[in-house]
């Protein structure tokens, strides 16, 4: 027996020079000391009581450190639960207790804010900050370089993603090692890596698609990344001609679109670029092809899922398609009421089956079994379709998923702050199009009779208690909510009469 994630990923790289992470300061740590370092983190995880299946949850930046943590919890047996880090405290108190990490890991700054949530979930709490500091950091660099691999199996748990519901409660996603590994090896093959690539990485790493699809691809096939902490235009334009390939979201090529020296010579050596994690507007496509002579190669995935469909390396990229199932994935449109699958052509509920489809909800076996067929399909929650060619539509999402920036965001959430607001009497959050998010929060507000509601006060309110990215772009006020005979607000007229919002 083995530690197949962890072998395949990372082991099979032990004492190799070659860089694979090429830093923004101009360093390179190679396979070696990085596999050296992910030795030190695991020992010391270890040595702090967390076994094989105990969960370690980390809201801290982007940093070789914080991705030797993944690395090291892979090594050790442990589930990785990486956290948003703009996530505020009470929003983290759900999910470190929530999951019962034993051990709870955030930046040196905030663990006067975060000491009681892990005192409060009974975990034990350590930092790390972006220069290998922070009492993780500097307890690691007294531990050994090397360490015996805990064996796993195909099937154990490897790490926890959280999503949430239209409820606003969150789901922890369980992801086994075959669900990260099936889907890096498919994606590597489909998408041609070797490792003479050089992958342009500027996504967040506390996500599916910065930690288990581009991550995890690159350590597959020894490639390296020019690891970025975030996206900055200047440095994307600079370390441009040194990548092979480049992974983002759509608010990337829209903003690289938007600076002139983003030309067709600067990409010229590039052999893919990729987009997904939020719609790609058609509009975006041509214009990219236009200036760079480059077709961005879009594909669909989840949170509990990973990776479902993709566009063609060769062939026909199609804008307002995620393309095909991938090989070894199945995927059906499905009528909502029935789950019996719909004729090519027709509307319905997209369900997939694979080795990629996570195990389940962490303690929530009713969520699992409503979402989570008996026969391994998955109800996704989006709307779609099959075109002729067999190109995979998405057309709308049934349950008011908004997406911004690549972020996932909850409507229910962001009302229930709204509607306990001076002088409002109920609200409404919708998802309109947005140039550079792909959408933007819309807040829709009601005033209790005679009331006048401080927008500015409520502004602050969310800014306060929400991270960023879910906080409303535009307020509107409005004398009552549409609703269907049934009562039911209907999202999809706001959603018509808001569209304009952001140009």
């Amino acid at each position: 027996m083995a530690n197949p994630l962890f072998d395949t990923l990372f082991g099979q790289h032990a004492g190799r020079p070659n860089p694979f992470l090429h830093l923004a300061d101009g360093s390179a740590l190679s396979y070696d000391a990085f596999l050296r370092r992910t030795a030190q983190f695991a020992n010391l995880i270890t040595g702090a009581g967390l076994a094989p299946g105990d969960r370690l949850a980390a809201q801290v930046a982007k940093s070789p450190d914080a991705l030797a943590v993944y690395a090291a919890c892979a090594q050790a047996g442990i589930v990785f639960l990486p956290l948003n880090t703009a996530y505020t405290p009470g929003e983290v108190s759900y999910f470190v207790e929530n999951s019962g990490a034993k051990l709870f890991v955030c930046e040196p700054p905030k663990a006067g804010a975060l000491t009681p949530v892990a005192h409060g979930a009974n975990a034990r709490l350590e930092t790390l900050n972006t220069s290998g500091g922070g009492s993780l950091g500097e307890g690691a660099r007294h531990q050994p370089e090397t360490f015996s691999t805990v064996d796993r199996d195909e099937d154990d748990l490897a790490a926890f993603l959280y999503t949430s519901g239209t409820t606003g409660r969150s789901k922890g996603a369980m992801l086994t090692q075959r669900n990260l590994m099936s889907n890096a090896r498919t994606l590597a093959d489909l998408w041609r890596f070797t490792g003479d690539d050089v992958l342009l990485h500027a996504l967040p790493i506390f996500h599916t698609h910065g930690l288990f699809v581009a991550t995890n691809i690159i350590a597959l096939t020894g490639a390296s990344m020019l690891f970025l902490p975030r996206f900055d235009i200047d440095a994307m334009i600079a370390l441009m001609p040194r990548a092979t390939t480049m992974m983002g979201v759509p608010t990337f090529y829209t903003r690289l679109l938007d600076d002139t020296r983003f030309t067709g010579d600067l990409t010229a050596h590039m052999r893919l670029f990729v987009s997904g994690s939020a719609p790609l507007l058609a509009e975006t496509h041509e214009r990219f092809e236009a200036r760079t002579g480059h077709r961005i190669l879009e594909r669909y995935g989840m949170t509990e899922t990973n990776m479902n469909t993709s566009n063609p390396y060769d062939g026909d990229r199609r804008a307002g398609t995620v393309g095909f199932p991938l090989p070894g994935v199945e995927v059906k449109v499905t009528d909502p009421a029935t789950g019996d699958a719909l004729p090519q052509g027709e509307i319905g509920q997209i369900e997939v089956r694979g080795p990629n489809v996570f195990k389940g909800y962490w303690q929530m076996p009713d969520k699992t079994a409503a979402e989570l067929r008996a026969d391994g399909f998955f109800i996704t929650g989006d709307l779609g379709r099959f075109d002729a060619d067999g190109y995979l539509h998405i057309v709308g999402r049934n349950k008011d998923l908004i997406i911004s920036g690549g972020y996932n965001i909850y409507p229910k959430e962001i009302e229930l702050l709204l509607d306990d607001q001076p002088g409002v009497l109920e609200s409404a959050v919708v998802g309109v199009a947005h140039p550079d998010f792909g959408e933007g929060v819309v807040a829709v507000l009601v005033p209790e009779p005679g009331a006048v509601p401080d927008l500015e006060a409520i502004r602050a309110a969310c800014s306060e208690t929400l991270a960023r990215y879910k906080q409303p772009k535009v307020f509107e006020l409005r004398g009552e909510l549409p609703r269907n005979t049934m009562g039911k607000v209907q999202k999809n007229v706001l959603r018509d009469d808001y569209a304009s919002a952001f140009g």
